[in-house]
């Protein structure tokens, strides 16, 4: 018989690796470092593999690691939808505007999954830049955005702070020297304003650096690290395994804000995926993000 996963500990695993340490992860959760080492230590156990590498560095997946993370993101996924599952009926359409930072195979897995449980509901998911959401949220096509505040004129449900975390080409790939100088950058296009805490931190390093790569698309940033053109700065979600790398300036949080369209107060589907997008945005930073504000739902 197999045995059985505790959401607590599959809940602490995934808050180490996107955190990259326990004891941020302990801190986010509320829990010592102590006792958040003994629940990995227990998950490690159950599953008979060891799942990550202790440094002193923080933590990194194992193989096997790297094969358990996405089975436990969607559990606890399933496991918060399967509660709000017991609630309202849902049911209806609605529009859901991210920045592709977010369009993770994780966050697409959550909404199949949400919409097999509820087959009365329809999404629609729209990506692009701010700009794009602003307009999008105007014309009525999305009732919720989630992506960078300055564009939108609306008052945020909830912002949170998120860590921008390294990545580079490791070994045996065209590996990138994170000492070369000028340090080639791999960037998102205009208008991405988070382009400017990258700079900024290189600047204040006295590091020279130049832009080698731009793309408009998260998977265009992915592949041009992959292929060691340059460094790049991501969402703990987006770092491909492997390629976090260490020796390069530390990075500012950037602030992400869910915005929800005025008069959608009390309709259970738009309230049902704002929960599911709150849980996959703590699942991104890794427990690491620091929640900002809290506002009632603008109405007028």
């Amino acid at each position: 018989m197999a045995p059985d996963l505790e959401t607590a500990l599959l809940r602490a695993f995934v808050s180490s690796v996107r955190s990259g340490s326990i004891s941020r992860a302990a801190a986010a959760l509320g829990h010592s470092q102590p006792a958040l080492s003994s629940q990995l230590r227990r998950l490690e156990r159950t599953v008979g593999r060891q799942l990550l590498h202790r440094g002193t560095t923080g933590v990194s997946l194992t193989k096997a690691g790297e094969v358990f993370l996405p089975y436990a993101e969607r559990i606890l996924s399933l496991s918060a939808q399967a509660v709000a599952a017991t609630g309202p009926d849902v049911a209806g359409h609605c529009g859901i505007g991210l920045m592709e930072d977010f369009v993770t195979p994780s966050l697409v897995e959550a909404l199949g999954d949400f919409s097999v449980l509820h087959p009365d509901a329809t999404l629609e998911l729209v990506t692009g830049p701010g700009p794009l959401m602003k307009q999008a949220l105007a014309d009525g096509r999305i009732q919720l955005a989630l992506c960078d505040p300055f564009y939108l004129a609306e008052t945020p449900r909830w912002t949170v702070r998120l860590p921008l975390i390294w990545s580079a080409a490791p070994a045996p790939a065209p590996a990138l020297d994170v000492d070369r100088d000028p340090l080639p950058l791999v960037l998102f296009s205009q208008p991405c304003r988070w382009r400017a805490p990258v700079l900024d931190a290189l600047e204040a390093a006295g590091r020279r650096w130049r832009i080698v790569f731009e793309s408009t698309a998260l998977g265009g940033v992915q592949a041009a690290v992959r292929a060691g053109l340059g460094a790049t700065a991501l969402l703990p979600s987006n770092v491909e395994p492997g390629t976090a790398v260490q020796g390069l300036p530390e990075l500012s949080e950037v602030e992400v804000a869910l915005v929800r369209s005025a008069g959608t107060d009390g309709e259970p589907l738009v309230q049902a995926v704002e929960d599911l997008l709150q849980h996959m945005t703590d699942t991104a930073s890794g427990g690491a993000g620091t929640a900002v504000q809290e506002s009632p739902l603008q109405t007028g």
